[in-house]
């Protein structure tokens, strides 16, 4: 215990401390610049050798002295003149080598761990602004120094998890030190300096397995995009979208870990610089999703046994965290965009979706399925909804271009009430820019739009155009979509919520008139049920059409047209509750066996709807055209499933142009004479389509005609077209002629020597 006091006294006062103390302080300069001074090393070797009991002393206070100063001081002197000489490998080594430190004192461990970390920051802010140093970041430092700083952040990490540590300096804390010292070095990579840096990081993940669970991986790299340089971030992406290449037969969990990575290092990213990786990002996302539905579905052929069964949904279940994961990382990644990029975005997706009548480029559906196919589709359309979330277009010209709005409007015909569901939500997020949309979620009989506050805007000229060229392709596939047999409540919801913001964000008083022509016609296709729909479905049509017109009565707030829908809504609560949507959506709603036609009260009329309108600015003559959707290529085709048919074009022309065999062969009978020499009807049944057709060009909008006639033209084009394909062919050429299956060019070229060239060519 004297001892003890009379050395604290001692460090008090410097004559007084230990002389080997002294000795070992004398070899220090003032000046840093100076270096040791040779003199007093001398008389401290002399006295080592003098006195050899004081060497551990001598050798820990050197210590000592050297872990608090020497890389500290040293790294921060500034040469007049660089060195040309001085080389860092051996530091480098040594340092790295002491980070790794596994003593089994734990406090020793530390300490030794620290003066590593230390010494490498010296190295690193010695060298790194060094013009003449740059090969410290070459591979081979790059390797170590890495590492060594990860493995301490690591330690750390798992600690964390098991017990709770005492607090500590950070500079005492080696974790805190190296993550310091790591966030430094990142800070100071230059542009050509930034994969080196990335590149071990990805490699120290992959040697301890810290993907899955990938709570580390995921804190290095939003250490990573926090500490580089913003124009620096598209280098880390790439090398992370490279690293889920290079793992892309590996397994589910660790590929989900990397793309989670990926989405907080896409996070991080798009609030700055992105460079030109945007449609790469998107590119590698969709293919190992496919790759993902791939590895889920691929092999069907080998689940028999009930083993490989249990494996397989385990293998499924796994496949669909990657999935989830890559439609997060596409949808947060784009609604992060601008909104001239995210168009950009959009029109990439459907690019990719398989739609029936296109060639599918990069799917292989074959290969997957049906069951595969739709699955695809179904992730695509997740991820334009996630894409397409709050973006806000100035025009809808922009916002649905032809070359989008079509494959969307033909995937909305599918055979697939989810996939036609994921459509309309795509729709609504495109259409609905000032978000309204929440506050019409639910269909049913509002009894106070004014309540719900909703905002709008008077349309502009270009949506004006925009409605006039479009319009009547939308108004189709809401018609077509509300008849689907597979339907659904929220079908019915989303389709109630299309015309609704329609009406908000498109309709002026032409448009109005369309839609409650639409309306009416969806009212008169249920009573006439030409198609035996199922009385779900008819029930469900009328419940839209009155959910729809309450709306679309208040938006317009013509008194007498909100007297005619609210007496047929009061009359249906008392006799036919199951043409409401309150009623007919219930689990236990009890359907009628027929729908009573001459009941009129219980449905909208058209003349008194026209009656409410004959006001100025709406054209109520129009409200007596009925409604007819145009007819398109689509209506020739089969009925699309969510498969996509890949066979040639070609052998559907020729298969359908041939005729039938059974027709040729038809037996001429008495009765087949009699019917093709009765013409009893058939001048009457003329004249009165004649009349229709003159009536329709009379009275039909000129939208409509356009759209009828274009549709026409489309089709006798195509005809055409695929005739002359048939049919003319170029004569051979060496350079190869170009012939067009299935949408792809193939080039056939022939040897000049089976050419056959006229006489007179030949010599």
């Amino acid at each position: 215990m004297p001892n003890q006091i009379y050395y604290q006294l001692c460090g008090c006062c410097g004559p007084l401390r230990p002389r080997y103390k002294r000795l070992v302080d004398n070899i220090f300069p003032e000046d840093p610049k100076d270096g040791l001074v040779k003199s007093d090393m001398e008389k401290l070797t002399f006295y080592a050798v003098s006195a050899p009991e004081k060497l551990d002393r001598i050798g820990a206070y050197l210590a000592e002295r050297l872990s608090r100063d020497v890389f500290v001081k040293f790294a921060n002197i500034e040469e007049d003149t660089p060195s040309y000489h001085r080389r860092y490998d051996f530091f480098v080594s040594q340092f790295s080598a002491m980070c790794h430190s596994t003593h089994e004192d734990p406090e020793t461990c530390s300490r030794i761990r620290v003066a590593g970390i230390k010494g490498l920051q010296g190295v690193v802010r010695k060298t790194v602004n060094d013009e003449l140093q740059a090969i410290i970041w070459e591979p081979q430092h790059m390797d170590k120094l890495i590492p060594s700083m990860l493995f301490n952040m690591q330690d750390n990490e798992d600690s964390e998890r098991g017990r709770e540590e005492d607090f500590l300096d950070k500079r005492e804390n080696p974790a805190s030190l190296a993550e310091s010292c790591f966030r430094e070095l990142l800070g100071r990579a230059a542009y050509g300096n930034m994969n080196n840096a990335v590149h071990p990081v990805l490699v120290h993940l992959d040697n301890h397995r810290l993907w899955d669970p990938n709570d580390f991986a995921v804190s290095c790299f939003r250490i990573i995009m926090y500490s580089i340089q913003a124009q620096h971030s598209h280098h880390v992406i790439q090398q992370v979208l490279s690293h889920l290449d290079t793992h892309s037969k590996n397994t589910p969990r660790v590929r989900a870990g990397i793309v989670q990575v990926l989405l907080e290092t896409v996070a991080i990213a798009a609030k700055g610089s992105i460079g030109p990786t945007v449609l790469e990002v998107f590119n590698t996302l969709l293919k190992h999703l496919r790759m993902s539905v791939d590895f889920e579905l691929g092999d069907g052929s080998r689940r028999n046994s009930a083993s490989s069964l249990s494996s397989t949904r385990t293998k499924e279940s796994e496949e669909r965290i990657v999935q989830n994961a890559i439609i997060q990382t596409i949808g947060f990644f784009g609604g992060n965009l601008p909104d001239y990029q995210r168009a950009e975005v959009m029109m990439f997706i459907m690019g990719k979706v398989p739609v029936y009548g296109t060639p599918c480029h990069t799917l292989d559906t074959v290969k997957i399925g049906h069951q595969g196919t739709k699955r695809i589709q179904a992730m695509l359309l997740s991820s334009l909804i996630m894409v397409t979330s709050g973006f806000k277009c100035k025009t809808m010209c922009a916002g649905l271009p032809v070359a989008f709005l079509e494959p969307l409007c033909s995937i909305s015909l599918m055979e697939d009430s989810e996939l036609r569901q994921l459509v309309l939500e795509i729709l609504h997020n495109i259409i609905d820019r000032h978000d309204n949309r929440a506050k019409l979620r639910g269909i049913r009989i509002i009894p106070n739009v004014a309540a719900l506050k909703i905002k709008r805007e008077k349309i502009s000229k270009q949506d004006v155009v925009f409605m006039k060229k479009h319009g009547q392709q939308l108004y189709r596939h809401i018609y077509l979509g509300c008849k689907e047999e597979d339907n659904v409540e929220k079908n019915f919801e989303l389709l109630f919520t299309a015309l609704a913001l329609i009406t908000i964000e498109l309709a002026n008083e032409e448009v109005m008139i369309d839609l409650i022509r639409l309306s009416i016609a969806l009212q008169d296709m249920v009573l006439a049920n030409e198609e035996n729909m199922p009385m779900f479905i008819r029930c469900g049509i009328m419940a839209l059409v009155a959910a729809y017109l309450n709306f679309l009565s208040q938006m317009i707030a013509n008194p007498p047209f909100c007297q005619h829908v609210s007496k047929v809504i009061e009359m249906r609560n008392l006799d036919a509750p199951y043409l409401l949507p309150e009623h007919v959506f219930r689990e236990k709603c009890v359907l009628p066996d027929a729908l009573d036609r001459d009941d009129v009260g219980l449905y909208f009329q058209t003349a008194d709807l026209a009656e409410a309108l004959s006001v100025p600015g709406y054209n109520v003559e129009r409200l007596a055209i009925p409604y007819i959707p145009q007819v398109t290529e689509e209506d020739r085709l089969p009925r699309r499933k969510s498969f996509v048919d890949t066979i040639s074009l070609q052998v559907d022309i020729l298969s359908n142009s041939l005729p039938d065999q059974s027709q040729l062969a038809e037996e001429i009978t008495f009765e087949t004479l009699k019917k093709a020499i009765d013409t009893t009807g058939l001048e009457e049944q003329e004249r009165e389509r004649r009349r229709q057709v003159m009536e329709k060009f009379q009275k039909a909008p000129f939208e409509e005609i356009a759209a009828h006639c274009e549709s026409k033209a489309n089709m006798l084009h195509d005809r055409l077209a695929q005739i002359f394909e048939l049919t003319i062919r170029p004569p051979p050429s060496p350079s190869g002629t170009v012939t067009v299956t299935s949408g792809h060019a193939q080039y056939q070229s022939v040897p000049v020597y089976e050419m056959k060239f006229p006489d007179l060519c030949v010599y």
